[in-house]
C-alpha cells in the first residue's frame, strides 16, 4: 500500500516539475528546436533521479539496475542523437546549401532606387527615435507614473510614410497588477522624416504584450496557440487603420535537425484582443514589413558570400569571399521595408565592392555592385568637417540623389539631437556636403557633383507652357544670360543661362516651350526647358559647362 503510494507521488512530481519547467521556459514541442531537446533531458534525468532515490541504497546497485541502465543508455543517446544533428546540420558538411538559401539578383540602382521626396527621408535613427519617445511620454502626466515606452521602436511603412512605432510597458510589477484589467492603453508613433511624436491611445487597451505576465504573455499566449511553433524575434507593428499587432514568424529549417533556418509561416496576434491569424510568408498581407529580422537576413547573406568555394576557403583561402559591413539601416521601397548594407571583402579593408538590400517580408535581395568607401569611413569623413562641433554621425541611409549613389547621414550633438546633415558620394566620399536642412544639404551637394551652375527642383518647382513673347540678353560676370517673357505670364521673367542651356540660342519669339522653374526676383530661375525651336524640336535642361544633360538637377 505504501510502496503504491509512493510510486504515485513520485509520478505525480514527475509530471508537477516537468509542467512547471515548460511553463517558465515554453520550449516547442519540435525536434528542431534546442529547447526542446533540453527540456527532454531534464525530464529523463528528473525521472531518473526520483526513481533512483527511492530503489537505490548504494553505488553497486546501479550496474545491477536494468531500469537505469536503461534510463542511462537513453540519455546518453538523447545527448548523442543531438551532438549528431548539430555536426550533420553544420555548414562544415553543408556549405553548398547554405549558400543557397539566399539567391540575390544583380540589379540597376537607378531602376530601383527612385529619388524620394523630402518628407520620405527617415531623419532619425533608433536612438533619436527612442529619445523622442522618452521625451513624449514624459508630457503624459497620466500615464507616466503608470508605464513606460518600450524600447522595440519598429521601424515600418505606415501610409507611405517611414514610421517607428513601439507600444507601452507597465513601469513596474505592482503597476501591471493594478492596470492589467485595462490593459496598455496606448502605443507611440514617430515620423522619421517630420519627427512628429505621437501618443495614439486606444479605445481598448493591449492585453497581450511582452511586459504581461502568466497567459496573457504575448510568448506564453503564442506558445498555448502553437506548441509546435519554433517563433523568430517578435516586433511590434500597426495596421493601416492604426490597430496594434505582434508580427510573429516561425523559424523553418532546411537543413537537417538544426541548420539553414529562415522564416515559413508567420502568425499574426492582435495585441488587444489576442486573436492570432497563420499565414505562409508568400501569404503574408502587405502592410506586414517584419517578417524576416534583419539579423536573419545579414547572417543569410554571409552564408552566400562566404562559403561559395566551400566552407574550409572561408576559413583559410578565403578566396573571393564576400561579407555584410558592420551595422545596416533601412529603406521605404514600394511599401516594404528593405535592409541595406555594404558588402565587403573578408580581409579587412575599409572600402566596398558593392551593397544589397533585402525584402523583410519576402527575403528577396538584391545586389548593386557600386565599389565605394565603407560606411564607417563615410561617417569618419562627415565628422571630420564638424569636427570643431563635436557631432556624431549616424549610420548612413542610401539614397538616390541625380542618379548618384549617395549616402545621407545625420549629424547629431552630445545631447543626441540632429543639428545638421551630410551627403557624400559613395565613390567620392572625399567631398562632404553638409547643411542645416535636408534641403540645403541637397542644393550644396548637387552642386559639388554636377558642377557650380548646377540648378535644383525642390517642392516648389512649377511648370509653364507657352510660346515665347519677348526674348533678350544680358552678360552677367561674362557670361550670357537670355531672358525670356511668355504670352501667356507677362508678370514673369525667366532667367536661362547659356552656361546651361546652350540649346537656347536655336530659339525664337514665337516658339513654344515648356520651363520647369523656381519662382524668384528679378527673375525665375529655370531648371529645365523644352520646346520646338523653329521647325526643329529641341530639348535642353541644365547642364554642366554648356552641354545638354538628360535630365541633370531633376529631383524629385
Amino acid at each position: 500500500m505504501f510502496r503504491k503510494k509512493g510510486k504515485l507521488f513520485a509520478i505525480i512530481a514527475v509530471i508537477i516539475l516537468a509542467a512547471l519547467y515548460y511553463y517558465v521556459t515554453i520550449p516547442a514541442i519540435n525536434i528542431h528546436a534546442s529547447g526542446f531537446w533540453v527540456f527532454l533531458l531534464a525530464v529523463m534525468i528528473l525521472i531518473l533521479l526520483i526513481y533512483g532515490s527511492r530503489r537505490i541504497r548504494s553505488v553497486s546497485e546501479i550496474r545491477q539496475n536494468k531500469v537505469l541502465k536503461i534510463g542511462v543508455g537513453a540519455v546518453l543517446l538523447v545527448i548523442v542523437v543531438y551532438a549528431a544533428g548539430s555536426v550533420l546540420s553544420s555548414p562544415i558538411i553543408n556549405a553548398n546549401k547554405y549558400q543557397k538559401l539566399i539567391e540575390p539578383e544583380t540589379s540597376s540602382f537607378t531602376d530601383d532606387i527612385k529619388q524620394v521626396s523630402y518628407n520620405q527621408i527617415p531623419l532619425l535613427d533608433k536612438d533619436s527615435a527612442e529619445l523622442l519617445g522618452n521625451r513624449k511620454m514624459g508630457s503624459m502626466v497620466d500615464m507616466v507614473s503608470q508605464f513606460e515606452v518600450s524600447s522595440l521602436y519598429s521601424q515600418i511603412n505606415y501610409k507611405g510614410r517611414p514610421v517607428r512605432v513601439t507600444p507601452l510597458v507597465y513601469a513596474s510589477p505592482i503597476k501591471w497588477l493594478t492596470n492589467m484589467r485595462q490593459g496598455i492603453p496606448a502605443y507611440i508613433t514617430i515620423d522619421m522624416a517630420t519627427q512628429n511624436t505621437e501618443l495614439v491611445k486606444l479605445d481598448k487597451g493591449m492585453r497581450y504584450s511582452e511586459s504581461e505576465y502568466f497567459n496573457r504573455n504575448i510568448y506564453r499566449h503564442l506558445r498555448f496557440k502553437y506548441p509546435t511553433y519554433i517563433f523568430d524575434q517578435l516586433s511590434f507593428e500597426i495596421d493601416e487603420d492604426g490597430v496594434p499587432y505582434w508580427i510573429c514568424p516561425v523559424k523553418k529549417f532546411n537543413i537537417g535537425l538544426f541548420g539553414g533556418q529562415t522564416i515559413g509561416r508567420v502568425v499574426l496576434c492582435n495585441a488587444v484582443t489576442g486573436e492570432c491569424t497563420d499565414y505562409k510568408v508568400e501569404d503574408c498581407p502587405t502592410w506586414v514589413d517584419r517578417v524576416y529580422p534583419a539579423d536573419l537576413l545579414i547572417q543569410l547573406y554571409d552564408y552566400h558570400g562566404t562559403l561559395k568555394n566551400g566552407f574550409f576557403n572561408s576559413i583559410l583561402g578565403q578566396k573571393g569571399c564576400l561579407q555584410t559591413t558592420e551595422g545596416y539601416n533601412y529603406l521605404a521601397i514600394d511599401d516594404d521595408v528593405w535592409v541595406y548594407t555594404g558588402v565587403t571583402s573578408v580581409s579587412g579593408d575599409r572600402s566596398n565592392v558593392g551593397f544589397v538590400l533585402m525584402n523583410q517580408r519576402t527575403k528577396e535581395t538584391k545586389y548593386y555592385e557600386i565599389p565605394g568607401a565603407e560606411e564607417y569611413s563615410a561617417m569618419e569623413s562627415a565628422e571630420g568637417q564638424v569636427q570643431n562641433l563635436g557631432y556624431q554621425a549616424t549610420f548612413p541611409l542610401l539614397l538616390n540623389i541625380a542618379d548618384e549613389p549617395t549616402y545621407f547621414i545625420a549629424l547629431k550633438d552630445n545631447a543626441g539631437l540632429v543639428k545638421k546633415y551630410a551627403m557624400l558620394n559613395i565613390q567620392k566620399y572625399q567631398n562632404v556636403a553638409i547643411g542645416d536642412t535636408v534641403s540645403a544639404c541637397e542644393k550644396t551637394y548637387i552642386k559639388m557633383i554636377k558642377g557650380s551652375s548646377a540648378v535644383i527642383a525642390d517642392e516648389n518647382t512649377k511648370s509653364i507652357t507657352g510660346k515665347i513673347k519677348r526674348m533678350a540678353q544680358g552678360v552677367i560676370d561674362g557670361n550670357t544670360h537670355f531672358y525670356l517673357v511668355l504670352d501667356n505670364r507677362e508678370d514673369l521673367i525667366f532667367d536661362v543661362p547659356i552656361t546651361d542651356f546652350l540649346g537656347i540660342v536655336k530659339y525664337e519669339e514665337g516658339d513654344t516651350i515648356t520651363i520647369s522653374y523656381n519662382e524668384g526676383t528679378p527673375a525665375c530661375t529655370v531648371i529645365t526647358l523644352t520646346g520646338e525651336a523653329g521647325d526643329a524640336e529641341g530639348s535642353v535642361e541644365t547642364g554642366e559647362g554648356g552641354e545638354e544633360a538628360d535630365g541633370t538637377g531633376d529631383i524629385s
